[in-house]
């Protein structure tokens, strides 16, 4: 019998661990659901009759590495930065791996010894990244095949709160880790390619340069740059392209106000504020602004950042309770960042019967038989609510389909990888369909760069 073990059972694993329960009913395949809380495993143990359970701290190295070597494979959910210990057991243990995160240089640096042991190492394997790639690489491919030479390409995702539970002036509710939205940005300077020409976004600027974009049924959205759109250059064979832009997707006026927290330093986690633990809501803001003896914090605000009372971002600092005093932090040594987490946890949190809303969308510019073309594709999925999210669902489901082809060999060329090849996305992408995660697609005329028309 072949097992599974799953480390970390938090947010982005209700689907996961339901498809993987209905799937290997079917098959001589078991489970085991691993989490340091062990209070988080026992209704899971009652909810899945035949799973098993285990408590796993990582950091007891002797018990994860007797974990990983009872398991044929190991799915990692944990937070990015503890998938390198896990990744270590799973290689002294000849086990494959599967995360739904980026592929950091440590586990880069595995790729050799994972190619000579014959193992698969899946990143990258859950939604953004994950379903971005194998999207994108279905039609990349498509247009290769026809002799078609891609010119821009072009990718936005956002995790947003569906439109009947879009209750706030943000339009915006936690839907994943609320620390890396935060924290999103930092780290280094935003770098893409547009009409040929190389651009660049340091993260004080970064909110302010946004494009807009339409998605039909659901209006229009804004984006602002990932970090580096240039990384997957390579992977994807778009090393003569024109424009190659990555984003993330927010509601329009979303990027504009949040620069008010990313001017002020309120998203900085370098450093600790002293007395945090005793300092109202508006002592934090007033922390970051001149001291005066006759204007009030509001007044030094609106004067600070030049804004107007009446403007909506007014109203959307407002609503999170910024400038009252009665509201303590109640964190001890907290950064800045930490802070403003917290304030937005009580405004941001999705209630119970709340739905989110993943949407993603791409656009492909190319050249075939001399003529340019354009096609966009976009997909929007809904969640059920505040447990089965649109999140988990496109997070979990294309990391467990693609566990289960390693497991049964339809995957099998070993090292560490993201799923760009064919035999990877072809069936993960058919089998979402039969979920519901499916993209809708559009022709268009080309709109993307003209080299006698454009000013760089």
């Amino acid at each position: 019998m072949k097992n599974i073990l799953i480390i970390g059972t938090g947010k982005s694993t209700s689907y996961l661990i339901d498809y993987l329960y209905r799937t290997t009913k079917r098959e001589e395949v078991g489970i085991t659901l691993g989490d340091r809380d062990s209070a988080q495993l026992a209704p899971l143990k009652a909810k899945y009759p035949g799973i098993s359970t285990k408590a796993i701290d990582i950091a007891n190295h002797d018990l994860l590495h007797s974990c990983v070597q009872a398991a044929d494979l190991v799915i990692s959910m944990l937070p990015a930065n503890l998938h390198i210990e896990i990744a270590k057991a799973c290689l002294n243990s000849s086990k494959h791996l599967v995360t739904a995160s980026y592929v950091s240089p440590a586990m880069q640096a595995l790729d050799e010894e994972v190619r000579n042991k014959g193992l698969v190492f899946m990143n990258e394997a859950g939604l953004d990244p994950g379903i971005d790639h194998m999207s994108a690489m279905q039609v990349i491919d498509r247009i290769r095949e026809q002799g078609g030479k891609m010119l821009l390409f072009e990718s936005f995702c956002g995790g947003l709160v569906a439109p009947e539970s879009d209750t706030n002036l943000w339009n915006y509710k936690f839907t994943w880790n609320p620390r890396n939205v935060v924290l999103a940005g930092q780290g280094g300077t935003a770098k893409f390619i547009q009409e040929g020409a190389y651009k660049y976004i340091p993260y004080h600027k970064l909110f302010r340069r946004t494009e807009f974009l339409d998605i039909e049924d659901y209006g229009t959205f804004e984006a602002y740059a990932n970090r580096d759109s240039l990384k997957y250059r390579e992977a994807y064979g778009l090393r003569d392209i024109l424009t190659l832009y990555r984003g993330t997707m927010r509601r329009v006026g979303f990027s504009k106000a949040w620069n008010i927290f990313v001017q002020l330093g309120m998203t900085d986690d370098s450093y600790i504020m002293e007395g945090s633990e005793n300092m109202s809501y508006r002592d934090f803001i007033n922390a970051f602004l001149p001291f005066s003896h006759t204007d009030s914090v509001e007044l030094k605000l609106r004067y600070y950042l030049k804004i107007d009372q009446d403007d909506i971002m007014w109203a959307k600092l407002e609503e999170l309770g910024l400038f009252d005093n009665r509201k303590k932090i109640g964190l001890k040594n907290a950064s800045p960042a930490r802070i403003l987490q917290k304030i937005l946890e009580e405004s941001w949190s999705l209630d119970e019967h709340d739905k989110d809303m993943i949407v993603m969308y791409h656009k492909f510019g190319y050249e075939l038989d001399g003529k340019r073309h354009q096609i966009d594709t976009n997909m929007v999925v809904i969640g059920e609510d505040r447990k089965y999210t649109a999140m988990a669902k496109t997070v979990g489901l294309p990391v467990g389909m693609v566990a289960l082809n390693i497991l049964n060999g339809k995957i099998t060329v070993p090292g560490v990888r993201i799923p760009i090849d064919k035999e990877v996305y072809a069936p993960i992408l058919t089998a979402l369909e039969e979920q519901g995660i499916r993209f809708s697609e559009t022709k268009h005329p080309y709109t993307g760069y003209n080299p006698d028309k454009a000013s760089k």
